[in-house]
């Protein structure tokens, strides 16, 4: 049976971005999969790199040597036999939490060898969800050098983007005046597209099994 290791570098429990990576595990269930879940925002604490190049020794390479909140998270996704990731987007980037994954997940990998830059062995899929309050299409820059390095240093890597989310359940709260937004509009938006885009996340989840 093929494990999964899902990630949620976000903190909001049952919102757009735990949702859609709740929907991909499913998915993945279905083909037959085991699901291994990470929740960032409720580990042990941790940070990103710390540039100790221990990873680059031969003894340890393709193995980040901090031991932390991260180290289960890293182990499990070397052992495993795909990755579904996601976060919402937060000020045009990904958290802070998914940052510190991504830099210790991609630096244990990276060799400065010319010959032979990346050690990873054993690639596996991964698939990234992104969620964000604005337009899908603002991101595309973005996600492209995300995906091209996961791709690189993890394994072969998809992209999926769910924008223009709902963030709250009532934008007529008065002491939170968020007039740039049509409430309405965000409802019904939420209301007809974003469970097309729970099936979609299914389907990849499924599909990342193979």
């Amino acid at each position: 049976m093929k494990n999964i290791v899902t990630v949620n570098a976000g903190p909001r429990k049952g919102w757009n971005t735990d949702t859609l990576i709740t929907e991909a595990a499913e998915g993945a269930k279905a083909a037959g999969a085991e699901i291994t879940r990470f929740d960032l925002f409720r580990l042990e604490r941790y940070t990103g790199c710390i540039s100790c190049f221990g990873c680059k020794r031969e003894k340890n390479k393709g193995a980040c040597i901090v031991r932390d909140g991260l180290t289960p998270v890293l182990d499990a996704i070397r052992a495993s036999d795909g990755l579904i990731i996601g976060s919402p987007n937060y000020l045009s980037e990904l958290t802070a939490s998914f940052r510190a994954l991504y830099e210790r997940l991609i630096f244990q990998n990276l060799t400065y060898n010319l010959e032979t830059p990346c050690c990873n062995a054993r690639p596996i899929p991964v698939l990234l969800i992104m969620t964000s309050n604005a337009p899908d299409t603002m991101y595309a820059g973005l996600l492209e050098g995300y995906r091209q390095t996961l791709s690189r240093f993890v394994g072969p890597t998809e992209v999926f983007v769910s924008g223009d989310t709902l963030q709250l359940r009532d934008y007529g709260r008065t002491d939170w005046p968020w007039t740039m937004f049509d409430p309405e509009a965000k409802q019904a938006r939420h209301d007809a597209v974003f469970p097309e885009e729970r099936r979609r996340a299914f389907a990849l989840g499924r599909k990342l099994v193979g």
